[in-house]
Order: C-alpha cells, then structure tokens, then sequence
C-alpha cells in the first residue's frame, strides 16, 4: 500500500506527479495557511507531510500517529516543533540548497531600491509629477565602495556578499562561527565582532535563522550604534528585528532607510511603517521565481519520499534520529 502524505499547499505540477506516484497524495487547495484545526484532522492517517508556511505544533504532532515525516517547503523550519519530532523520531527536512542564490537576489534589489529611491521614483512618474529634470530631484546613496555588513554568513549571506563584490563594495561579516580562510578570500570577506559590523556597515543586511537566541537580535540599542546613514535588510525572519525599534529609528532619522520581506507578524505589518518613504517593502518574497519554487517542490518531494522509504534524506534537520 502506498504511503499516505498530506501537502498543506497546492505545488507545481511536476512535484504533484512525483509524488503521486509513489504515494496516495492529498492537498489542501487553497494558497493559503491552512487553519490549523483543518491540518490536524488531515494529519490523522497520513505518514507524510510536505508542509509550506503551516504552523505543525506539537498538539498536531499528537493527533498523527501514523506521520513519520515532514518535509517543509523553505529553508527555515521555525515553524515545525522540531524538538518533538525528534522525541517521536519523525525525520524533519528542509530545502537548503535550492533558494539562496534567489534569495540574495532579492535582498540586493531591496539594498538597490532603498538606496537609490526607486519605488519613490515610480511613484513620482507614475502620479504625474515629473515635470522637468531637476538637480536636487530624488537623491539617493551610492551603494559601490561602501561597506556591506553582513549579521548571518551561511548559504544566503555568502551569496549576498558575492553580489557586493560586484559593486566593489568592502564585506564585513559576523555570525557564531568563522567561516574558513579559504572561503574569505574568495568572498574578499572579513570577520569583524557585532559592535564593529554595527558602527561600520552602510548596509546590514540579516542572514539568520529565528531562534529564541536570534528573536530581537535587532533592537533599539543596535540602531544606536549605527550610523545615521546607515540603512538595514531584512530577508531572514520578521522577528529577529524588534519592529517598534525600526519604527523609532527611521521616523527619527537614526538610521536612513530599510527594505524588509519579512515581518514580526506576517502578513499584518506595524502601521506605522506603512507611512514611511525611507522604507522599502516586499511580501515575503525572497524564493518567489519560477525556477526556484519548482526546484524547491521537487527537493522538498525527493526528501519526503527517501524518509518515508526508511532512507537518510538529503537535507535532515534531525539527524540524531538516525543514530
């Protein structure tokens, strides 16, 4: 009999046959978070779940009984209790691997647009406003030969400092572990203790995953230490920045401008920010091309069905469950 999965979002239609395939599939249709009453009673039968952006709690947990894998759509995995899948030995994956490049893309067009003003731009042509070139219309920063700091240097930040090599722009980077020699010289990339990639990054731009320890690793205090010019990324997870700190510091001019995909309370987003013109916003957005999804479907696919035929996937979260 073949495995029954659970998928909490319509996918590609590639990724559905994939798994049709080798497993009796059921999906919620809508494109949206699935309530979380509807997972569980979904959850009851199945030994597979291929999860996008759906909260797997561990009251979930306890009415799946059957469920010896999950596989989530993303890299970050806050969202699944990890701690009480491992308890259950239920192999927990994730799609590391596939978005990054993508990923950094998108953080460098948010470093662009707020920098150079661009949504302001539009909006000024857009509205009918533009009447003759002006000296003084619309000034922007440069963004080449300034110093990109970098808070998280794994897949996604190490993919962000390569496109700043490109601008000719000096990377500095922090995160728990060095990364090897080898790797910042590549990257012409250098280590530098939070304070200093503070007060010396013109642009900081988030590459963490959100942890207890990473929740508010932005607050007000760290605007303190930057430089009035200064303006913040954040394609990581809403709350790793304390919002009402941000609010307090653009509105006050303490630091320039931001460009943020991500929200301490998604999709609801503080108010006040909604007001502000130093400040560039996406809907989370960061994996969102064609090629990158579908590459994320199917690696999300190919993790579920090694877990569920007994084998170590690729992209374990939990690997203590194999020892």
């Amino acid at each position: 009999m073949k495995p029954r999965v659970y998928a909490t979002r319509p996918l590609p239609q590639p990724a559905i046959d994939l798994l049709s395939k080798a497993c009796a599939l059921r999906v919620y249709p809508e494109d949206s978070a699935i309530p979380e009453h509807e997972l569980a009673d979904n959850c009851r039968d199945v030994e597979g779940l291929l999860v996008n952006a759906a909260r797997v709690t561990e009251e979930i947990l306890l009415k799946a009984p059957k469920l010896r894998a999950i596989s989530n759509i993303g890299v970050g995995y806050d969202n699944i209790d990890v701690e009480a899948c491992t308890q259950r030995h239920i192999a927990v994956t994730n799609t590391a691997g596939s978005l990054e490049e993508t990923t950094a893309d998108l953080a460098f067009a948010l470093l662009l647009a707020v920098a150079r003003r661009v949504p302001e731009a539009d909006r000024y042509v857009r509205e009918g406003r533009w009447q003759h070139w002006q000296w003084g219309l619309l000034h922007g920063t440069n963004i080449h030969h300034k110093t990109l700091g970098l808070l998280g240097f794994g897949g996604i930040g190490q993919a962000v400092a390569r496109r700043g090599r490109g601008f000719s722009m000096r990377i500095l980077y922090f995160a728990r572990h060095r990364v090897a020699e080898s790797v910042e010289r590549e990257l012409q990339a250098h280590y530098a203790d939070r304070k200093t990639l503070l007060q010396e990054s013109d642009f900081l731009s988030l590459h963490v995953p959100l942890t207890p320890e990473t929740h508010h690793l932005i607050r007000a205090e760290d605007f303190s230490l930057m430089k009035p010019t200064a303006m913040l990324i954040n394609t990581a997870r809403g709350p790793v920045v304390d919002e009402h700190a941000l609010l307090k510091a653009l509105e006050s001019k303490r630091i320039a401008g931001a460009g943020l995909d991500v929200f301490e309370q998604e999709p609801r987003v503080l108010p006040g920010l909604l007001t502000l013109q130093n400040l560039v916003l996406a809907p989370h957005m960061g994996s969102a091309t064609v090629e990158t999804r579908l590459d994320m479907a199917m690696l999300a696919v190919k993790n579920l069905l090694a877990a569920l035929a007994g084998e170590r996937p690729p992209n374990i979260v939990n690997p203590e469950i194999y020892f």
